[in-house]
């Protein structure tokens, strides 16, 4: 689990501090949204290419 959280960032001058996906401009809000738009994690990954699946593991 440990290995997950590290994988979540979160920088004062990026994003307005919001937690974001491994140092980049991807909010873990914004990966919450398209999961609650109904978008499986599959659609997910095919949308934003540069996140991993342990990635979404972690922002869930």
């Amino acid at each position: 689990m440990s290995n997950l959280l590290e994988r979540i960032t979160v920088n004062p001058k990026q994003c307005g501090g919001r937690p974001c996906i491994r140092g980049m401009r991807i909010r873990v809000s914004d990966v919450l949204d398209l999961f609650a738009a109904g978008l499986s994690a599959e659609q997910i990954l095919e949308e934003m290419p540069d996140i991993e699946a342990d990635d979404l593991k972690a922002a869930l």
